[in-house]
């Protein structure tokens, strides 16, 4: 991986990370200086969205992390496996938030159940993604273990020679 790409990683990683900061805030702030006007259940929504902003940093820094190994030529290792298992942990909890978002959301779609249909097909896919990473996992793992098979076969050939 380049300099420029790692650079470029991760400015958009502080970019997202700061961003979500601020929006936590700012949910923080409308939570204890904003009444709900009745229409909609802002109180439920607020505290899921600080919840998905925090989710969201837990992803964003086991990337970080992980770009760091990749950095260093480190990521070939059992250490790598916790920050991958946080990344799919913080898009599992993204995608029950949003499930719990579409079921706060979903008494006022009575008279059109299709957003509510659509809304769930969305935490769906979140968990579709979950599922890739987990599948990248999968691969991390065999190439852990290639990596170490290939040190063995190195120490055992330098024996030789």
């Amino acid at each position: 991986m380049g300099k420029l790409t790692v650079r470029a990683l991760r400015v958009v990683l502080a970019v997202v990370l700061t961003g979500t900061v601020f929006v936590q805030a700012s949910m923080v702030w409308a939570l204890a200086t904003d009444p709900e006007d009745g229409s909609l259940p802002l109180t439920p929504l607020r505290l899921i969205t600080i919840l998905g902003m925090a989710s969201a940093q837990v992803a964003l820094v086991c990337v970080w992390r992980l770009v760091s190994m990749v950095r260093r030529g480190t990521v070939f290792s059992h250490t790598a496996f916790r920050y991958v298992d946080g990344v799919i942990g913080a898009i599992v909890t993204a995608a029950l938030l949003w499930f719990a978002v579409t079921a706060v959301n979903a008494p006022g779609q009575r008279e059109d159940p299709g957003v509510t249909v659509i809304m769930g097909g969305i935490g769906v896919a979140i968990l579709g993604v979950a599922l890739i990473v987990l599948l990248l996992r999968m691969l991390l793992a065999q190439a852990v273990a290639r990596d170490v098979e290939a040190t063995r076969m190195r120490a055992e050939l330098d024996e030789v020679i």
